[in-house]
């Protein structure tokens, strides 16, 4: 059986990202395990958690919602990349890696959304 998010590329792709990050926290200092390490890793497996739940929703306004849930989660994996290079628990290298493949999940998820039907609001009378 496979469900409708376990096709989406951007799914798959934020596997991919997940399994790195873990792999790279794993050589960060112990003094980070409950701060940096425990940030990144929660907000990386945010990303594929929050396309998961929201393409088996009932419509594609709450998909769009929780498409945007995962956007916001990716950005917040960009700002903790951020810190873990100022703090040098990053080398350039690894650090433009993982910077380059979140952007593109970034990018591959406000696709997704805007490919999605618009969300028809109800014509207000005041």
């Amino acid at each position: 059986m496979s469900l409708k998010f376990e096709n989406l590329i951007v799914w798959q792709k934020s596997l991919e990202l997940s399994l790195e990050i873990h792999n790279t926290t794993k050589k960060f200092p112990k003094e980070e395990l409950f701060i940096l390490t425990s940030q990144i890793k929660r907000a990386c497996d945010s990303i594929s958690m929050n396309i998961a739940e929201g393409s088996q929703g009932q419509s594609d306004a709450e998909f769009k919602r929780f498409l945007g849930i995962a956007i916001r989660s990716a950005v917040e994996v960009i700002a903790c990349l951020h810190l873990a290079k100022k703090r040098s628990i990053l080398d350039e290298s690894s650090y433009t890696h993982l910077y380059s493949k979140t952007e593109e999940i970034i990018k591959m998820l406000q696709s997704l959304k805007k490919s999605l039907k618009p969300q028809i609001k109800p014509n207000s009378t005041n």
